[in-house]
């Protein structure tokens, strides 16, 4: 039996980029300990199934030295530089966007879609109301379209809608296309943008709680107007890192929960429980945004302000339990309403090989396939 010539250190490089102990892997793969060791190699047969099991390409475990891997957009998140090295979940994520966004971009150029004009249209130097006023004004995310929603959660589906309305394909997923053993992890990321002016793309991690999703949208719709791509890890009670992070999470709060409209409405005798209710259901947004908010407004000390952020923070993931629902409905937000649309069609007409967009998808069967076409013809 032919054995694969593969470093040791290649093995434990791969084995630790996953983030698996090595006990995890012993399981289907009882010599790795002595293949890390050296004294003993894997077939190629092995190595395969190694490289599947670890999420890395397998021609890297056959480099002369373990790679140097680099986020291909800028990293923003919080202290990123003293962080573990970026997950092949997180690496596979934005690889996937980039691979929809380019087709995406392509489909846009050969139909004369418009460009973008938002994308880059604000700067550092806009000021925070100002900004936030000009995304809302574009979006038609303002507190009367916002009061027609029964939920705030009704109002992140529709602040989604108004944001592809406008050109953004905007993708939720909490996990790696649709591998449920492969869940993203909201400590790692929150999610990200990458500007482009005929494809302009946000990903938002599907895994966090849905009171933060909405924060993180509005927080990467930021980034867009600044015309930069980013990864985040932003939240409403997040010490942001640079000029870029704060304006973007002041922007955000701005957007969702504009200061002068709160600051009318605002009871200092009221319970803060009770005015989180209140405020919460009048700007439909999650009570984590208005904690910030009442922060923003010296109503709460910096420590009421983090005492209260936790305790709610806790009983909102108490009673978040994610979104199921119908796989095809799922499975469109995943991947951007926009975008699966588009693709549908373009496979349908012949312009693009089903292989080509059952791998952008995730999908694996052509029935599977079939069945979300005819939703998406549906729904759209």
């Amino acid at each position: 039996m032919t054995v694969a010539p593969i470093k040791p250190e290649l093995l434990t490089w791969a084995r630790e980029r996953a983030g698996l102990p090595r006990k995890a892997l012993e399981r289907k793969f009882p010599r790795l300990a002595a293949w890390e060791a050296g004294s003993a190699q894997p077939t190629l047969r092995q190595v395969e199934r190694f490289a599947r099991a670890v999420y890395v390409p397998v021609g890297y475990l056959f480099l002369p030295e373990p790679p140097v891997e680099r986020l291909p957009i800028p990293d923003f998140r919080v202290g990123h530089g003293d962080r573990r090295p970026p997950s092949p979940n997180l690496f596979d994520t934005i690889y996937m966007c980039q691979g929809r966004q380019e087709w995406y971009r392509d489909y846009a150029l050969a139909a004369g879609e418009a460009e973008r004009d938002f994308v880059g249209s604000l700067s550092l130097a806009t000021p925070v109301a100002e900004a936030a006023g000009t995304i809302r004004d574009a979006l038609g995310f303002d507190l009367e379209a916002r009061r027609a929603c029964p939920t705030w959660t009704e109002a992140l589906r529709t602040f989604i809608a108004q944001a592809e309305e406008i050109g953004v394909l905007v993708m939720v997923s909490g996990v790696v296309y649709n591998n449920t053993r492969r869940r993203l992890d909201p400590a790692e990321f929150r999610g990200f943008a990458i500007a482009d002016r005929l494809a302009p793309l946000i990903f938002i991690n599907g895994a966090d709680t849905k009171a933060a999703q909405m924060f993180t949208l509005a927080h990467e719709l930021g980034h867009l107007w600044l015309g930069q791509s980013a990864l985040t890890d932003a939240t409403p009670a997040s010490a942001a890192d640079g000029d870029v992070e704060t304006w973007c999470n002041r922007v955000a709060a701005e957007l969702l929960v504009p200061e002068a409209v709160l600051a009318r409405e605002i009871d200092h005798r009221e319970p803060l429980d009770e005015a989180l209710a209140r405020h919460a259901r009048r700007f439909k947004v999650s009570t984590l945004v208005i904690l910030r908010r009442l922060r923003d407004l010296r109503v709460l000390t910096a420590n009421e302000f983090r005492a209260a952020y936790e305790a709610e923070l806790n009983r909102l993931l108490s009673i978040d339990r994610g979104s199921g629902g119908n796989f095809h409905l799922t499975e469109a937000v995943r991947v951007s309403k926009r975008f699966a649309s588009a693709l549908v069609a373009s496979t349908l007409e012949g312009h693009t090989l089903y292989r080509d967009a059952m791998q952008m998808l995730g999908i694996s069967k052509l029935e599977t396939f079939d069945r979300f076409s005819r939703h998406v013809q549906t729904v759209a």
